[in-house]
């Protein structure tokens, strides 16, 4: 994924109010920029952090300003805009880069399924193949080069664990599919420490035959792309 232009830089000066954050460039102009992110942004939201910011033309929008990617002062790299994800999996997917899930010849996004009224991120169709039912998650939580998800307690992922399991016992194929976005992160873990309830459930997913498939992300102001897979444990 290019940005086109390239993002540019900007002090932050705080994220308030879950979505907005106010910036200053280096010329001293104040923004408020739109962060596309609900968690809680451990680390990635610092004062004095540079943020780094994609500018929409669509007259339309209050905000045409969006918060891309953060820069701490020690250097990490990290995307903070949650709706990149998805992109980055299904660009991922197109080429595949990711060796897990080639050989699809059909990709669809935000598929209602499921008994508790869910969106699956992407779903993958084949003629010769059960259907693949993909969940992704942005990992931005670092400690010690470790990341962690979730960065919050999610009753909304664990949701989501429900119903890739319940596909899994229909017949058909389920990844959880962690997308790193932090430079700095060399492998990832369940954060059990903050929700021990969906690590619980992300090990009974595995164990019922939900596939975890984690990969890092190269990122600049020029662009994101998945690169590699990182190892992931789950305990």
């Amino acid at each position: 994924m290019q940005f086109k232009p390239e993002l540019k830089p900007a002090r932050l000066i705080q994220r308030y109010k879950r979505f907005l954050a106010d910036v200053v460039t280096p010329h001293g102009t104040f923004l408020t920029v739109h962060c596309a992110n609900t968690g809680a942004m451990t680390g990635c939201a610092t004062t004095g952090d540079t943020v780094w910011y994609s500018t929409s033309n669509n007259c339309k929008r209050r905000y045409p300003h969006s918060w891309e990617i953060t820069e701490t002062t020690s250097g990490q790299l990290i995307g903070v805009n949650a709706l990149r994800a998805n992109i980055l999996v299904k660009e991922a997917l197109r080429d595949g880069t990711i060796s897990e899930l080639r050989g699809y010849t059909n990709l669809r996004s935000e598929v209602c399924y499921g008994a508790e009224n869910s969106r699956i991120d992407l779903l993958l169709s084949a003629k010769d193949r059960e259907d693949c039912y993909i969940e992704v998650k942005s990992v931005t939580l670092l400690k010690h080069r470790s990341g962690y998800f979730p960065d919050a307690v999610t009753i909304r992922g664990q949701k989501h664990l429900r119903e890739l399991q319940m596909m899994v016992k229909m017949g058909c194929r389920a990844i959880l599919f962690f997308t790193v976005l932090n430079s700095s992160i060399d492998r990832v873990l369940t954060a059990r420490h903050i929700d021990c309830h969906y690590a619980d459930l992300v090990l009974q997913a595995k164990q019922i035959g939900v596939e975890v498939l984690c990969y890092g992300c190269k990122l600049s102001r020029h662009g994101m792309h998945i690169h590699a897979p990182l190892p992931i444990i789950i305990s």
